[in-house]
């Protein structure tokens, strides 16, 4: 009893703290910034966090198997592992592929993985720490997602498997690629980390490949602080991907636990002794990418707000699009990919060739009057220094991915902002072109 009320008096602390310290402030225009994202967190997230650090239990446990549960639930999918990044679940992903467990179809050096040069690294980084080659494709616009006229021209013999992610929340064109790999046999991982909660023909994106991956960054849909996940309806590519998260060992097991296959002492596994701890068995070349519980504990106080956010960004979105319709000549509005209603990312807006400013002219005339921006994340990868010296192949000369590299930007659209907030960016570009 004793212990209960210093749990809740501790837990009353930390709400009067938040309502103290994290109340929403009344919007300036030009003093506030309008960020172009942010976490929406309130004092349930702290409530949920102070009360898992109170249990003392701080690696993957009941938490992290409450938010699994949930994102498989949320996202349609039998398996969710969740991870301590989205740039680990993208490498997970392509490491569970080239597991000799996988058999015939297994990925294996040298092979070729489809994908395309405009976004973030993340997305390609995995094809090459997995000693695969990246195949590069050029988007179209205004969705801004995989041009999927060049699939067929980016086949090669070697062409094993394709991820793509879904373009600031806007699905690619689903039926194209399934289609496509279908065709020529080839895995497909949906890069889910921008697009959680984005449907294409009222079916949520990640249920359409073999896998897909999701993020819990600050900036993402929801966030643990840091996090990550892999889904996929397949019981043998979610054991592999917890095996290559939990070292490459071949015991399922989880933290605390021992023996849920009823004969920890009595495997015989490559040339060990029968009898080998099957805990310290190991099966792959792993990692340790686990997550925490006190970012599930945050997670779970996120999940309920889930719908509130989608319907966030998508209001959000339209007020944009709404608001700067009449500026159609000076901008190319993003459009939503056939078929999909997205949860939107962000606002992307390309200027158009013809105009006197250029892309740096107007993000620093927008961050003088306190509006954040940010560009198409890596525009494209092929002309960073990082992939100066990567082996590649690349169909064409990707000139739509030049062009949003140099002239498009995007503007917020995340639940923490107002409709005063996005006025007043629509006010300030209007202001800009003597609008």
């Amino acid at each position: 009893m004793v212990a209960n009320a210093l749990r809740q008096k501790v837990l009353d602390s930390a709400r009067a703290y938040y309502d103290a310290t994290h109340l929403p402030q009344p919007f300036v225009p030009g003093e506030t910034w309008v960020s172009t994202s942010a976490a929406t967190l309130g004092p349930e997230e702290l409530d949920s966090l102070v009360s898992a650090a109170l249990d003392l239990w701080f690696t993957a446990g009941p938490r992290v198997r409450q938010c699994e549960r949930t994102l498989a639930a949320v996202t349609g999918r039998e398996h969710a592992t969740l991870v301590n990044s989205g740039s680990s679940a993208n490498l997970l992903a392509l490491a569970a592929l080239m597991s000799k467990e996988i058999g015939r179809r297994r990925l294996r050096p040298g092979d070729e993985v489809m994908t395309v040069a405009a976004g973030f690294p993340t997305t390609v980084n995995p094809i090459i720490q997995n000693r695969l080659m990246p195949v590069f494709l050029d988007i179209g616009m205004p969705t801004y997602n995989v041009d999927v006229a060049q699939l067929e021209a980016g086949l090669g013999d070697k062409t094993r498997a394709i991820i793509l992610s879904h373009a600031l929340g806007n699905p690619f064109d689903v039926d194209a690629v399934t289609a496509f790999a279908k065709r020529h046999d080839l895995w497909l991982i949906e890069d889910c980390c921008d697009a959680m909660g984005s449907t294409y023909r009222g079916k949520p994106v990640g249920g359409f490949g073999c896998m897909a991956t999701y993020s819990f960054y600050p900036a993402h849909h929801m966030t643990m602080g840091e996090g990550g996940a892999v889904t996929t309806d397949s019981p043998l590519l979610a054991r592999l991907v917890r095996s290559f998260r939990d070292w490459g060992r071949h015991c399922t097991c989880e933290a605390g636990k021992a023996s849920a296959c009823g004969k920890r002492f009595g495997w015989q596994l490559g040339r060990l002794p029968f009898g080998y701890d099957h805990k310290y068995t190991y099966s792959e070349i792993g990692y340790n990418l686990k997550p925490t519980e006190l970012q599930a504990a945050v997670g779970i106080a996120q999940f309920e707000k889930l719908d509130g956010f989608h319907a966030a960004r998508r209001r959000h979105f339209a007020q944009l699009h709404k608001g700067l319709e009449d500026m159609q000549d000076v901008f190319v509005l993003p459009e939503a990919t056939p078929g999909s209603d997205p949860s939107w990312f962000g606002f992307l807006l390309c200027l158009r060739r013809d105009k006197p400013l250029d892309r740096r002219g107007v993000v620093e005339w927008l961050a003088a009057r306190r509006i954040d921006t940010r560009l198409f994340f890596g525009g494209n990868l092929l002309r960073q220094p990082a992939y100066e010296e990567v082996a590649h192949r690349v169909v064409g000369d990707l000139p739509t991915t030049d062009c949003v590299m140099n002239r498009a930007f995007w503007l917020g659209v995340h639940p923490s902002l107002t409709k005063e907030m996005l006025d007043y960016v629509v006010c300030m570009l209007h202001e800009l072109y003597g609008r």
